[in-house]
């Protein structure tokens, strides 16, 4: 499985008063989840999901990069310019999820991050814990690292605070005895499958998960057919390329001209000049991306 760096902001900067999403479009019969009143304010309507779902959440430039390459840390700090807005939506989505999914790139490109609601929206953290309490969801979604390879910084918070590593044997080999005991991990025999993570997520009832894991790790969703919507934020800036490495949504799968992928808009909305819009995705779930 390949390794990704971030695709949004780390760190959890207080940030001030949220202004409502403006509601541009919305499609009708979407399943909604009863959000509470201040987090229904700020959303500008309701938010729900239908299980089981893998939904995305990236933020991209203009131009179509998400990340700015390794040499950039938390390069998503740079592409949002760590919008109020965006962080919001950051963490309303990840206080819907039951799991957070993400690569151990992503792991190491944000030192110091946690994958909680709170953590990027402070401010907003009662609000998420009541949302989290009518879900029947635990305190926080639960954090799953996939690697191939076992190279994770055993030392980051996110997995002092618990987390499921989902790895090879090799990995697992690799991991063995270095990682907290807050972490479990989830050992795939040879090559690691996203299906596979997959089904031992939804054996412990986790149904609804959030990928922020970076555009390999959605290639190898997309691959499998295994993911359902995708949240993207337009940022209003440029971030332009000049022989480096920065990559679009998706890494390490070719759609076009032969696989085309299609999406469906079902919801837009915007502050000021960033966009904040929900698609999903037309290949029905299970079903693998056709081979060349």
């Amino acid at each position: 499985m390949a390794e990704e760096s971030t695709v949004h902001p780390a760190g959890g900067t207080q940030t001030g008063s949220l202004e409502p999403l403006e509601l541009l479009y919305e499609e009708a019969g979407q399943p909604r989840f009863g959000l509470p009143a201040k987090l229904g304010t700020a959303y500008g309507g309701d938010m729900g999901f239908t299980p089981p779902c893998v939904y995305a959440n990236f933020v991209t430039s203009l131009d179509g990069v998400v990340a700015l390459g390794p040499e950039y840390p938390s390069s998503g700090s740079a592409i949002s310019g760590r919008a109020s807005a965006d962080r919001f939506v950051m963490g309303l989505l990840r206080a819907c999820a039951d799991a957070v999914l993400i690569g151990a790139g992503t792991l190491r490109a944000t030192p110091g991050h946690q994958w909680t609601p709170d953590h990027v929206c402070p401010q907003a953290a009662p609000d998420f814990v009541e949302l989290r309490r009518s879900l029947r969801r635990t305190t926080q979604p639960e954090l799953v690292v996939v690697t191939a390879s076992g190279d994770v910084p055993t030392e980051h918070p996110a997995l002092q605070s618990g987390a499921l590593v989902a790895t090879t044997a090799e990995g697992a080999r690799r991991l063995e005895g270095r990682l907290p005991p807050t972490c479990a991990i989830l050992t795939a025999v040879s090559a690691l499958r996203m299906s596979d993570v997959l089904a031992a997520l939804h054996a412990q009832g986790h149904t609804t998960v959030l990928t922020e894991g970076g555009p390999h790790l959605i290639g190898h969703l997309l691959g499998e057919g295994l993911l359902d919507e995708l949240f993207l934020t337009t940022s209003p800036v440029l971030a332009g390329r000049d022989g480096t490495s920065r990559p679009g949504v998706v890494a390490g799968l070719e759609l076009l001209p032969n696989r085309p992928t299609g999406a469906d808009l079902i919801s837009a909305r915007r502050r000021d000049s960033y966009l904040f819009l929900r698609y999903r995705l037309r290949t029905p779930r299970g079903n693998p991306v056709p081979s060349k």
